[in-house]
């Protein structure tokens, strides 16, 4: 099961819901240029308990003064959902948008299944490319400019791997997470229930692995299957000894984030 999608993913364990492993996100970090604009916002996920500074070793990790680090306990999709509850929208997942039209000073919306729907405002947050393959009005609607602008935007591809173990499993290392500089297919890996400082005696601990760029680059068509067995050979040189999971779920992030 995987609880939303986005950079805000958070996946359960089809083995035990209570083992989560956030796939996307890793932390919150709030710059000091943003401290003040967004304090409300903090100060409010602070008081609900979703957020939480990050107090776990992550080696590696790079701090630039004034800024603040927080992690998500109950994942990182628990931000997302508490706020779509606050707006009181009706949500709908598994409906991927084709087209958007203007009908009637309204926008029109058609997925692969189902009927258009119309709505007073449509506000788009996929990544570049989907935009400029939606159909529509909404084509048409974007300048010359706009579109090159648009082309022009550049994302990193990579892989993320998340783990499941079985209660009462140990994976000894000091750190809750490690950035890898020395591995071709591993750039980041963490103790996720221990980054969030989730840690149970009756729930297994959980482990998410984030490659490369170059090798998601590499292997961006292969099979998901084919890759998370690319993975954990890679994590055996990196972890030796590291027990076989229980379950796994491997993320494809075609998207991954914005670099140009």
């Amino acid at each position: 099961m995987q609880l939303r999608r986005g950079r805000m993913c958070t996946a359960c364990s089809p083995l035990a819901p209570g083992s989560t492993v956030d796939l996307g996100a890793q932390y919150i970090t709030r710059s000091p240029q943003r401290a003040g604009p967004h304090a409300r916002f903090y100060d409010e996920l602070l008081a609900l308990g979703l957020l939480e500074p990050l107090t776990s070793p992550i080696e590696g990790m790079v701090v630039k003064e004034g800024e603040c680090n927080f992690v998500a306990p109950q994942g990182v999709s628990s931000i997302i959902k508490h706020y779509l509850k606050e707006s009181g929208a009706d949500v709908c997942f598994g409906h991927r948008v084709t087209r958007v039209d203007l009908r009637d000073d309204r926008w029109e919306v058609s997925t692969e299944t189902g009927r258009p729907e119309r709505f007073d405002l449509v506000v788009l947050t996929m990544p570049a490319p989907r935009i400029l393959q939606l159909q529509g009005d909404v084509a048409n609607l974007i300048s010359e400019c706009q579109r090159r602008q648009l082309e022009s935007v550049s994302y990193s591809s990579r892989y993320a791997l998340g783990l499941f173990y079985e209660a009462g499993t140990k994976i000894d290392v000091p750190w809750a997470g490690q950035y890898i500089t020395s591995n071709p297919c591993i750039r980041f890996i963490s103790i996720d229930n221990k980054k969030r400082n989730i840690e149970s005696p009756d729930v297994g601990p959980s482990l998410v692995v984030h490659t490369t760029v170059p090798f998601g680059v590499t292997h961006m068509e292969r099979s998901t299957e084919d890759v998370q067995e690319l993975i954990l050979q890679q994590l055996e040189t990196v972890l030796p000894g590291l027990p076989r999971p229980a379950a796994a779920k491997c993320q494809r992030w075609r998207h991954s984030q914005w670099y140009q």
